[in-house]
C-alpha cells in the first residue's frame, strides 16, 4: 500500500516551500493512482480546486499525513476524481464553472457556482446535439407510483441564507432530497487574486462570518508557511484563544437552534442568553462580538488586557453554573428526545468516506480533530479529549456539541492560565520572496482549509479556501432519505452548513 509520501517523492516536479506538509507536481500515473487510494477509502479527500492551467488536491493518508499533489491540465482536462470518489463531485463542477477545467468522466456535468448568469459558454454543457450554451438546471428524476416533490427556496421565511432543496416523497416520507447551491457566490478566491496580503486577510475573515476567527487564522497560517515566518508566541496562544471563544459561541448557539425547531423554545432562550454572554465577552477582550480582524498574518491585531480576562473568566464561571442544568434539561424531555433520537441518521461509512468533519464526522464515528491529530501550536501543549459517537443522529451531533462546549471551556481556562508575556505580531515584510502555503484548522464545523501562492511583489497570486460544508452538504441528504418531511428542519440545523462558505 502506498504512502502519500511515496506518491509525492515520486512526483514529477517537487515545489519549493517552507510548511512541513509536502507538495508535488506529479504525472497523471500517480494522480490516477491517489484516486485509487481515495476510491479504496485508505485516503481523504481534504480539498480539491483549480486554477486555469492546473488542478489540486490536498489528501490526507491513513498515518494522518497532509500533502497536495498537482497535475497539468494539457487542453483544459484532466481524468475525473468524482467518476470514482463520489466526494469529488461537487468540487469538479466548482472548478469548471470557474476555470473551465474538464474532468473527463466527471458523472454529472451540470453547473454548480454558476448559475447560468455569467454570460460566458460551459464547457460542461455542451452535449451532443445540444449548444455550448448551458441548458436550465435539470434536477434528477425520480420514479415510482405516489412521488410527489416538494420545492423549498432558495429564499427562506427567517434570516437563513438562500439555497433550494428538492424533496421526492412518498407521502411524507422522503424519498430524495437534492440540494442547488450557490446563490451567495461572492468571488472571493478571485477577489484575493493580486490583493495585498492585508487586503486578502480580510477577505479571508469574511468567507463565513460565523467563523471569521478559523478562516482567519487558516489564512494567516498558509501565509506564515508560505513566507517561513513563525509568530510570537503570545500571538498563538491568543489566536487559539479566540478560536476556542467563537467554537463557544457557536455550539451554544446551535444547541438551543436545534431544540426550537423540534418546538422547545425554552431551551433556546437560555442557550441564546449564554451564547450572547460568550459574545459580549469576546468584545470586551478583542474589541469586537465576532473578533473579526483580530488575527491577521504574522500573530494578532491587538492585546488581551486584565480587563478582558477577567471578563473571559467570568464567562467560564456562568456557563460552568447554568450549562449542566440546561444538558440535564434537554436530557430529561421525552418530547424533545422523541424528535432527536434515531432521526435524520448518518452512516459510519458516509462519514468516513467524505472525510466529514466537525460533529457531523464525529457523529458518526470519524475520530478527527486538526487540533490533535495535525497538532498545531498552542494544542500541542493543551490537554482536551475529542468527543465520538457512532449513532449518527440528530441527537449525538447535539451531545458531541454538548461535549465540546465542555472541552473549550477547560481550554479557555487552561490558555488564561499559561498565556506567554511578549510581543504579538512578526513583520511578514522581512520575509524572503514568494512562496506556497497551505494550513488545515479546527474551526466549530470542522476542518478549513486554506492554500496559497505568494508572488514576488508580496501579493497574493491566487487563493483557494475551503469549508467544512463541502463534504457534509451532500450527506445531509442522505441523512434525510426515510424521514418525513416535517423532520427536514431539525436535520438541516444539526447540520448546520453554511451557505456562504460553500458558496465563496
Amino acid at each position: 500500500m502506498p504512502a502519500l509520501s511515496d506518491l509525492i517523492e515520486a512526483g514529477r516536479r517537487p515545489v519549493e516551500h517552507h510548511a512541513p506538509w509536502q507538495r508535488a507536481a506529479v504525472a497523471p500515473k500517480a494522480w490516477n493512482l491517489a484516486v485509487e487510494q481515495l476510491a479504496a477509502g485508505r485516503w481523504s479527500l481534504l480539498g480539491l480546486w483549480g486554477e486555469p492551467d492546473r488542478v489540486h488536491m490536498a489528501l490526507l493518508d491513513e498515518a494522518r499525513h497532509v500533502g497536495i499533489i498537482s497535475l497539468d491540465c494539457r487542453g483544459g482536462r484532466y481524468p475525473s476524481v468524482g467518476q470514482y470518489h463520489p466526494p469529488a463531485l461537487r468540487p469538479e463542477r466548482a472548478a469548471a464553472d470557474l476555470f473551465g477545467l474538464v474532468p473527463q468522466g466527471l458523472p454529472d456535468t451540470r453547473r454548480w457556482l454558476d448559475h447560468g448568469q455569467w454570460g460566458v459558454s460551459h464547457p460542461l454543457a455542451a452535449r451532443p446535439g445540444e449548444p455550448a450554451a448551458a441548458p436550465s438546471y435539470r434536477f434528477l428524476a425520480a420514479e415510482g407510483e405516489s412521488l410527489h416533490q416538494i420545492a423549498v427556496g432558495p429564499v427562506h421565511a427567517g434570516i437563513i441564507e438562500p439555497g433550494h432543496f428538492r424533496f421526492t416523497a412518498s407521502g411524507e416520507t422522503v424519498v430524495r432530497l437534492e440540494e442547488r447551491l450557490g446563490y451567495v457566490h461572492k468571488g472571493i478566491e478571485g477577489l484575493m487574486a493580486g490583493a495585498p496580503i492585508d487586503r486578502a486577510a480580510k477577505l479571508a475573515g469574511r468567507t463565513s462570518g460565523d467563523s471569521t476567527v478559523a478562516y482567519s487564522l487558516a489564512f494567516a497560517r498558509a501565509v506564515e508557511a508560505a513566507l517561513g515566518v513563525t509568530p510570537p508566541p503570545r500571538a498563538i496562544w491568543l489566536r487559539a484563544l479566540m478560536a476556542e471563544l467563537e467554537r463557544l459561541a457557536n455550539h451554544l448557539g446551535d444547541i438551543g437552534a436545534i431544540c426550537n425547531d423540534a418546538a422547545f423554545a425554552l431551551m433556546h432562550a437560555h442557550c441564546g442568553v449564554l451564547r450572547e454572554r460568550v459574545l459580549r465577552a469576546a468584545d470586551a477582550a478583542f474589541g469586537h462580538r465576532l473578533m473579526r480582524d483580530r488575527i491577521v498574518p504574522g500573530g494578532v491585531a491587538g492585546d488581551l488586557n486584565e480587563a478582558g480576562a477577567s471578563a473571559i473568566r467570568s464567562l467560564v464561571a456562568e456557563i460552568r453554573q447554568r450549562f449542566p442544568h440546561l444538558v440535564e434539561l434537554y436530557d430529561n424531555t421525552a418530547s424533545l428526545q422523541d424528535r432527536t433520537v434515531a432521526t435524520g441518521r448518518l452512516k459510519v461509512e458516509l462519514a468516513r468516506q467524505y472525510a466529514a468533519g466537525g460533529y457531523v464526522g464525529r457523529a458518526s464515528g470519524r475520530d478527527f480533530d486538526a487540533r490533535r491529530d495535525l497538532a498545531y501550536a498552542p494544542y500541542d501543549e493543551l490537554a482536551f479529549d475529542v468527543p465520538v459517537l457512532q449513532e449518527g443522529d440528530v441527537n449525538a451531533r447535539v451531545w458531541i456539541r454538548v461535549r465540546e462546549v465542555e472541552q473549550s471551556l477547560s481550554l479557555v481556562e487552561q490558555i488564561l492560565g499559561r498565556l506567554p508575556a511578549g510581543s504579538l505580531r512578526a513583520d511578514i515584510a522581512l520575509a524572503d520572496g514568494p512562496g506556497e502555503g497551505m494550513a488545515l484548522v479546527e474551526g466549530f464545523r470542522g476542518d478549513i482549509l486554506a492554500w496559497l501562492r505568494i508572488g514576488e511583489g508580496g501579493t497574493i497570486e491566487r487563493c483557494h479556501l475551503r469549508d467544512p460544508s463541502w463534504f457534509q452538504w451532500p450527506l445531509l441528504e442522505a441523512a434525510i432519505e426515510g424521514n418525513i418531511v416535517a423532520d427536514f428542519p431539525i436535520c438541516n440545523k444539526s447540520f448546520n452548513c453554511s451557505y456562504s462558505g460553500h458558496d465563496l
